[in-house]
Order: C-alpha cells, then sequence, then structure tokens
C-alpha cells in the first residue's frame, strides 16, 4: 500500500538567505570589480577573527583547501596519508591528487570520527600528514592525534562553529584547517571554502598556489611555483560576509533543531541518535544523522519516507569501498568494519536552521512509523 505524503514537502537542506546577503552581492556587481578585489581579504580576515585563527585564505571549495593544505604540510608522490573512511570523498581525493595514498584506519562507534589509537597503529615510515575529519561537526579528538606527531590537516568543512575539547574552536588550534561554503552548510558562499593556519609563511604558500603559483609582488607574466585556479571571487566573499553577520544565529537555530530531533525520536528501538556534547566540546551541527535500527531496509526506508513528503538520504557511504578506491588500492569488504557498518545504517534527516518544530515533529512521526511498519 502507498502512503500518500501529507501537508507541504519539507525539503532536506535550505540555507538562510535574505536583505543583506542581497545587497552586499549588487554592491560588487555594481562596482565592477567581480574577482581579486577588495572583499577576499576583508572576508579572511573576519573569518580569521571569527573562529581565533592568526591567517585564513579564502579559496574555490573545500576541497580545494584541503588539496593545498596537505601540499602545505609537505605530503608528495609516495608518501602515506591517514585519514578516515567515513567520510565525503574529496577527504581521501586530495591525497591522490598528490600521488600520495591515502591510508585507512576505523572510526570510533561513538563519535564517528577516526579512532586516534587506529590511526597510530596505521602509521609507516611513509606516513606524512593526519586527515582527521570532524564528521558531522563533531570535533575530533585532536589531542590524541597531536601525540602521534605527525603533521596534521584538519577538515573541518562541516563543523563551522564547533569547540573541541580544550575549549578552542575549530581552525583555531594552529594546524591548517579548512572549512567549505557549499550551501547546505553552516555557512554558504555557494561553492567556496577557508584555509586557516598559524603560519604566514604557510599561508603566503597557500595564496599563491590558489593563483596559479604568482607571489603577492609578482604580476601575471611570471610565477615562481606550480599553482592552481582555486581563487574566490568577490561576488562569493561578499555573499560570506553577510552570512558571516548571522552566523550565531544560525548556529544557534541548527542547535535548536537538533535538540528537537533529540526530544521527538527516543523511544524508536535500535534508532541510534548523534552522540551528545561532552565536557567543553561544542558540535558546529551540520547535518542530523541516525543510523537505523539494524535488519531495517535503508532504501526501503528512504523510499517510504519520499511518499510522505520527506526527503532522506544516505549519509555517508563508506569510502574504501567506492569503486574507485576497491580498483585503484584493493580494498575490500570487512576491512573496517565499524565504519562499514555505519556507513550501511545511516541516513541524514531534513536539517536547516529555519526548520520549525511542526516539521521537526512531522519528520519524527514518519519516520516512527516507517520503523514500527518494518
Amino acid at each position: 500500500m502507498t502512503v500518500r505524503a501529507v501537508g507541504e514537502a519539507i525539503p532536506l537542506a535550505k540555507p538562510v538567505l535574505g536583505e543583506t546577503e542581497e545587497r552586499r552581492v549588487l554592491e560588487v556587481l555594481r562596482s565592477g570589480r567581480l574577482s581579486l578585489g577588495p572583499l577576499v581579504g576583508e572576508f579572511e580576515q573576519a573569518f580569521g577573527r571569527k573562529v581565533g585563527a592568526a591567517h585564513a585564505s579564502a579559496v574555490s571549495s573545500g576541497t580545494a583547501g584541503l588539496h593545498l593544505a596537505l601540499r602545505a604540510v609537505g605530503v608528495t608522490e609516495g608518501d602515506e596519508v591517514i585519514t578516515t573512511p567515513l567520510s565525503f570523498v574529496a577527504s581521501a581525493n586530495v591525497a591522490v591528487y598528490e600521488r600520495a595514498r591515502p591510508v585507512f584506519a576505523d572510526i570510533d562507534p561513538v563519535t564517528l570520527n577516526l579512532d586516534p589509537q587506529a590511526a597510530a597503529a596505521a602509521v609507516t615510515d611513509r606516513t606524512t600528514a593526519l586527515l582527521p575529519v570532524h564528521l558531522f561537526g563533531y570535533p575530533a579528538d585532536l589531542t590524541a592525534f597531536e601525540r602521534i606527531g605527525i603533521p596534521i590537516v584538519e577538515d573541518a568543512c562541516e563543523a563551522l562553529g564547533a569547540i573541541d575539547a580544550d575549549g578552542v574552536r575549530v581552525g583555531g588550534r594552529g594546524h591548517p584547517a579548512v572549512f567549505g561554503f557549499y550551501a547546505n552548510k553552516q555557512l554558504t558562499t555557494g561553492e567556496g571554502g577557508m584555509v586557516t593556519v598559524a603560519d604566514a609563511a604557510m599561508k603566503q604558500r597557500i595564496d599563491s598556489e590558489r593563483n596559479q603559483g604568482r607571489a603577492p609582488d609578482m604580476d601575471w607574466l611570471d610565477h615562481d611555483r606550480l599553482g592552481f585556479n582555486y581563487r574566490l571571487s568577490d561576488l562569493a566573499c561578499a555573499l560570506g560576509l553577510a552570512q558571516l553577520e548571522r552566523l550565531d544565529d544560525m548556529l544557534a537555530s541548527r542547535a535548536r533543531v537538533a535538540e528537537a530531533y533529540r526530544e521527538m525520536l527516543p523511544g524508536v528501538d535500535g534508532l541510534e541518535l548523534p552522540c551528545q556534547d561532552v565536557g567543553r566540546i561544542r558540535r558546529g551541527w551540520f547535518v542530523y544523522v541516525v543510523q537505523l535500527p539494524r535488519g531495517v531496509d535503508r532504501d526501503c526506508t528512504v523510499r517510504a519516507l519520499s511518499e510522505r513528503g520527506i526527503p532522506s538520504k544516505p549519509y555517508f557511504p563508506a569510502v574504501h569501498l567506492m569503486s574507485y578506491y576497491r580498483e585503484r588500492f584493493g580494498h575490500r569488504d570487512g576491512e573496517f568494519p565499524v565504519c562499514e557498518d555505519v556507513a550501511a545504517r545511516s541516513i541524514a534527516l531534513p536539517f536547516f536552521p529555519a526548520m520549525t518544530e511542526a516539521q521537526v515533529e512531522r519528520v519524527a512521526e514518519a519516520l516512527r512509523d516507517v520503523l514500527e511498519r518494518s
């Protein structure tokens, strides 16, 4: 029997955009200075202040930022980069860009972040960097990773607004940390990203390589290193500056929606909700991902929710089991059992700052009904 959707469809994600964003973008359009203009530096400085970073470099995407950050800490051909198999594929791809090998280690079953002990066990004499991901906005255990004594690049693309166990804002610890500004993130520039660093020389290198290898005092006729076109336009930076003005409110709204889910979803046998904050840790809420009870067909659940006007999405697949990584590196089922179990059962539910309690309740009731019918 098909269950028809009741009420208006709820979006899976939705950015917060208003008059300030429109005004800022129009100002850039009217100025005629659409790229390589003054708003890039303004956005970088404002973002750095927000997360407590000495320096920040705006880039065209979080993926671009991760690539430049790995290069900046010295990753090159033949090296190994230890990272998590539960992430967006870019976390692994960026190592392959440099002809390095992404080495996966299993995840913590509670936080879903890279397990520091598993990462330490994976270190070899070729390990050049660790790339932990603050998955779904929950801070990774950076203190434990620092004890390993290998350069760290933080994938903070999902973690703007998060605070780690030491009370430090993610992005402000000193390691290169990379944020993403896709439309479903805590702050959006449409596409875009930011790399925060403590070292001025590292920022100078990243700034050069994002702009085709051009040094700050060189014109376009000469370049002193290999670079890429990883720049962020002034149009995007205008949008980012407007979003920064409302960031605290958007983060608070995301936390409110997450709390509403926590209040409305308990009692569903076998359903696992995101872990709660512990001590000084504060999650920067990005998506709301739950793990379905074992034995429940995830594809059938997604379809049944869709029939009720509730979009959902498997989130994330295990990277090492993707076709490219199986074929290129010989990965197989069963290598990382915690990751594989979580990846097989996880779905993202509708989640955005303007989501109402009534919408959360509707999603929760639909999910409960679907699981009871299962």
